[in-house]
Parts: structure tokens; C-alpha cells; sequence
């Protein structure tokens, strides 16, 4: 089985487009969540989330006449795989074409693009609906394109699991380097769903948070008062390499990946089964793969969405799994910092937990000011903690009962 390192990163969030501007901005304790300005909420009982406000898809290589014809959350994917490609140096050309290949999902696609074809046929009729809708807003289009735009000839699939998607992605990639597949993937996640209709959609199954009026505090991971999570936008994607040829090339290594687990909680279309039992098993199956003893683990970036539901639930589920050693890990949302990403979210964790472990900083849980007795981890609350980490792990937990878990330890 070959070894599966990260040598690229490339990320876009309500923080900032690139991974220098996100990353010192959720060290710092800052957060992208706001008031909504790219449409009117006036009447809505949601108004806020964390939009992207600095993203220009010219400064990626997309043309202005190709604009309309990709959804956003395939725009973002495009730019954050440039991003990603350039980082770690890696040329994609006819020599290796056919062994790179791409993992990039969301979790709902072009929502944005299936609204405005939609509102255009209510008003003006069936034939006003553009021939590009179908190709612009289905959700493996992200992955489609990121292939043609880089020339990326390898396994190229998209997979849809909600909230996990993400996650799904950097493992299935894993999984392909490992078992001989190809050399090299682009994986990740990416979103653009804030939408007046998947807005309000969340919003009415009372999910989102109602903070309207004070919004930098309305996602709080872990704490009493938690209400629902924020929507947030954007995309996480990294390349993962075979080690010998990272290695051939002279590439950086962020971080080994080294695990992944995927379950299935066949409970309940959105709630998360007592004691988050399904999550356990999807932490214990990274943890065999990696061949990773529980007290190996010094970080963990929880899925942490603010919701009540799920905070308690994944607190319960790490201390099944790591018993007396679970109040020595650091566990933080970085969701507090970005929003909830929904299909980008584990695209994104799987970049933080990267960069955790290259840079010895742990990234905080921001808001953390009213404790949750039930739960009752270390939750790096509020301020960013310098520690070497060996071992750190992602977890996503999706609606349907998805669970995923990756596992990287520092590169040896």
C-alpha cells in the first residue's frame, strides 16, 4: 500500500480568499459571520451567515464569458484547486495526466443557478430557461470542471453526503493514492448554497441559528446557549500525493494522511442517533486504519456545528472512543471562525488540520463563553494554543447519518 501525503493547499472562506488570510484571521479569533448583503432579508427570520466578499473568479483564470455558465460553488472549487496546485508545485501535463485525478463534492451544487431558472420559467416560460442550467447547478460539476480546467485525466467523481461530503472526498482520494490507483488527487469540498430559498429552507426546520442581532456570536460551538448553526460558503481543497513521488519531485509535506473512516448511523434522516454512536465507529475505523493508538491524538477538529443536537452527541462520541484520554485532546470548531460549509466544511477542516500540524498551532473555538455541562472537553475556547500535534483527525457528520473521519500524523 503506498503512503498518501499533503503537498498543497488552497482555500477560500467567509475570512478571506487564500489560506494565509483565513488561516491568521481564525488564529486571531476573527470571524466571517454577518448580516447577509447579497440579498434583501429583510423579511426573513435568518439574516445572517458567512459570506465570501473578497472572491474574483477573473484572478483564477476564468474567463468573463464563462462566468454565467459555472455555478459558484464550481467557481470557488476552480480557483481553491489553482490555489492548491501552485502551492504544492505540482505540473499536470501529458506525462501525468492520466495518474492525477479529483475528489472535489458538494453537498447541494448550484443552488443559485436553479433558482434563477426556475423563477425565469414561473415568469417568462419554459423557453426561457437556459440550455447551460442543467450543467452549471448538478453537483458534480465542481469535479467535472476542476478535471478540464487542469487537465486532471485520472478517477474524477463527486460525492454527495450532505454535510460529510467534504471529509468523503479527502478519503475516497486517500484511498485511490493508496491502493495504486493514481498518483496524485485534487480533494476537497466546496459550497455556495446562501440562497434566499436554502437559506430559508434551513430555516424553517430550525436549524440556523436566529442571532439577527449580534451575528459575530451567533455560531458558538460547544456552548449552553447555542441556537443552530450559521450557513457559511466557500472551498477546501488539497493535493494529496504518493510519498515516493512528493519526495522525487522535492515537494513540501504539510502532513501524512493516514486514516479514514466512514459510517452510517441508519437512525434518522437528520438527527444524529444517542450518544453519537455512528460517529464512534467512524473514529475507531481512521484510528485501525492508521494503526493509531487512541493516545496518540492530540488534536481533533470536531464537525461542531452549533447545533444542540450535534455538539453533545460528537462530545459523547469522542469520549467513547478515547475514554480518560479524551480530556487531554484538544477538540475546537473552527466553525465558529467560518460558518458551517456545509459539502465544503470538511474540505476546509481537512486544510486546518493540515496546517495544525505543520505549524504547531491549534486553532480555537471562538464564543466559547457559556459551558455546556454535557459538554465538557478541552475546546481551545477562544484563544489559539501553540502545541506540537503528532496525530490530529477531522470528523463530519451529515444528514442521512453520514459520518466521515480522517486522521494525518506529522510526516517521519
Amino acid at each position: 500500500m503506498n503512503r498518501v501525503v499533503v503537498t498543497g493547499i488552497g482555500l477560500i472562506t467567509a475570512l478571506g480568499t487564500g489560506l494565509e488570510k483565513s488561516w491568521n484571521r481564525i488564529l486571531n479569533g476573527e470571524t466571517g459571520v454577518d448580516k447577509i448583503q447579497s440579498f434583501d432579508t429583510t423579511d426573513m427570520p435568518v439574516q445572517i451567515a458567512a459570506e465570501v466578499r473578497d472572491f474574483d473568479p477573473l484572478d483564477f483564470g476564468i474567463e468573463k464569458k464563462e462566468i454565467k455558465k459555472l455555478a459558484r460553488n464550481t467557481q470557488f472549487a476552480i480557483a481553491a484547486a489553482k490555489m492548491a496546485l501552485e502551492d504544492s508545485g505540482l505540473v499536470i501535463d501529458e506525462k501525468n495526466a492520466d495518474e492525477v485525478g479529483v475528489v472535489v463534492s458538494s453537498g447541494i451544487g448550484g443552488m443559485e443557478i436553479f433558482e434563477a431558472q426556475h423563477t425565469s420559467m414561473l415568469n417568462k416560460g419554459v423557453r426561457r430557461i437556459s440550455p447551460f442550467t442543467i450543467p452549471g447547478m448538478i453537483a458534480n460539476m465542481a469535479a467535472g470542471n476542476v478535471g478540464i480546467y487542469f487537465g486532471a485525466k485520472g478517477p474524477n467523481k463527486s460525492v454527495v453526503t450532505a454535510c460529510a461530503a467534504g471529509t468523503h472526498s479527502v478519503g475516497d482520494a486517500f484511498e485511490i493514492i493508496k491502493n495504486g490507483r493514481a498518483t496524485a488527487m485534487i480533494a476537497g469540498g466546496t459550497e455556495a448554497a446562501i440562497t434566499p430559498f436554502a437559506l430559508n429552507a434551513f430555516a424553517n426546520m430550525k436549524a440556523l441559528s436566529t442571532r439577527n442581532d449580534e451575528p459575530q456570536k451567533a455560531s458558538r460551538p460547544f456552548s449552553l446557549d447555542r441556537d443552530g448553526f450559521v450557513m457559511g460558503e466557500g472551498a477546501g481543497i488539497v493535493i494529496l500525493e504518493e510519498l515516493e513521488s512528493a519526495k522525487k519531485r522535492g515537494a513540501k509535506i504539510y502532513a501524512e494522511i493516514v486514516g479514514f473512516g466512514e459510517t452510517c448511523d441508519a437512525y434518522h434522516i437528520t438527527a444524529p442517533v444517542a450518544g453519537g454512536e455512528g460517529a464512534a465507529r467512524a473514529f475507531k475505523m481512521a484510528l485501525k486504519e492508521g494503526n493509531i493508538k487512541p493516545e496518540d491524538v492530540g488534536y481533533i477538529n470536531a464537525h461542531g456545528t452549533s447545533t444542540p443536537a450535534n455538539d453533545s452527541n460528537e462530545t459523547a462520541a469522542i469520549k467513547t472512543v478515547f475514554g480518560d484520554h479524551a480530556k487531554n485532546i484538544l477538540v475546537s470548531s473552527t466553525k465558529g471562525a467560518t460558518g458551517h460549509g456545509l459539502g465544503s466544511a470538511g474540505g476546509m477542516e481537512a486544510v486546518f488540520i493540515a496546517k495544525t500540524i505543520a505549524d504547531g498551532i491549534v486553532p480555537p473555538t471562538i464564543n466559547y463563553d457559556n459551558p455546556d455541562p454535557e459538554c465538557d472537553l478541552n475546546y481551545v475556547a477562544n484563544k489559539a494554543v501553540k502545541k506540537d500535534i503528532d496525530v490530529a483527525m477531522s470528523s463530519s457528520l451529515g444528514f442521512g447519518g453520514h459520518n466521515a473521519v480522517i486522521a494525518m500524523r506529522k510526516y517521519k
